[in-house]
């Protein structure tokens, strides 16, 4: 079912119900490893009564290093499998997803699909000096989406672009705050410090687990933009707007998100258990796609 015959078929059931069929249903969020899990921090601070389904697709990870074709293929069909365990609406927690398949995934899917995209405009709104460093994957900086985003909101403010290559993987292997880490960290920030910038746009979701490393390099200097509260914003308004809020629940009755990933999931639980204090399982899943069939199959 389309998305538009999707909207349609709820029109009515919200009119007559407070609680349309399959408000009691999960939201998905997806990320190609662990970065989402700054947005699901959001989401459950915001919605505190919905359940909560979170796949990493740590296997293929970091996505920053893929191509297009492959980003739109993993994205389309982990958002395909999720909404065949139920999910009534997909948050894209990737910004290098969002920014290469968030329209075919949309057009494809039979439910909300939410993406994200790095807080230009709050960075402009926010710098006082009008210089403003943007720290993201080198796919997100290329994208078409990231440069007329960029373009809509340039004015009189100049943008330092710095491709944050190896903070993936760092965060991937749990790596928040090591000398190596922080010695990488000042290379990209500390030139952004000279220019005269005073924002930073963290313009992926892993990063937000770096802001500690970042303010040992910047201090005070730097207002760091993490766009994951307004993703959370975001959500609400689309589930208030579908009927799809879910009612609230007893506290005791309130479940645990559930974790999925296409690796072993260990690092997904280590980061979940210091960061979000959360200690539950992660379960292995695997999600085949034309693209990575491909791989299996391409002789060694």
């Amino acid at each position: 079912m389309p998305f538009d015959a999707f909207r349609s078929a709820l029109s009515s059931a919200v009119s007559s119900s407070p609680e349309s069929p399959g408000s009691s249903a999960p939201v998905a969020i997806f990320d190609s490893g662990l970065g989402g899990l700054s947005v699901l921090r959001a989401v459950r601070a915001a919605l505190p009564d919905e359940r909560l389904i979170y796949v990493a697709d740590s296997l293929y990870a970091p996505y920053g290093e893929r191509d297009d074709d492959f980003i739109a293929d993993r994205t389309l069909a982990i958002g395909e499998w999720l909404v065949s365990q139920g999910a009534k609406t997909l948050v894209v927690a990737c910004n290098t997803a969002t920014a290469q398949s968030i329209a075919q995934t949309r057009e494809r899917l039979a439910v909300p699909v939410i993406g994200v995209e790095p807080g230009i405009k709050p960075a402009a709104l926010t710098s006082q000096t009008r210089v403003v460093g943007v720290l993201a994957t080198a796919v997100t900086l290329r994208s078409a989406r990231f440069q007329a985003l960029a373009e809509r909101h340039t004015g009189d403010c100049e943008f330092i672009l710095q491709p944050g290559h190896g903070l993936v993987q760092a965060v991937e292997r749990c790596d928040t705050n090591s000398p190596e880490l922080v010695a990488l960290l000042r290379s990209y920030v500390q030139p952004m410090l000279d220019a005269n910038a005073d924002t930073l746009v963290l313009g992926c979701t892993h990063y937000p687990f770096l802001d500690e490393a970042i303010r040992s390099i910047a201090g005070n200097r730097l207002t760091l933009i993490d766009t994951s509260v307004a993703i959370a914003r975001q959500l609400e308004r689309q589930l208030d707007s579908f009927g799809l809020r879910a009612a609230p629940a007893q506290a005791q009755a309130i479940e645990l998100p559930r974790f999925y990933s296409t690796n072993d999931g260990q690092a997904l639980r280590q980061l979940a258990a210091s960061l979000l204090g959360l200690d539950v399982a992660v379960e292995h899943v695997v999600i085949p796609s034309r693209r990575t069939l491909a791989l299996e199959s391409d002789p060694v």
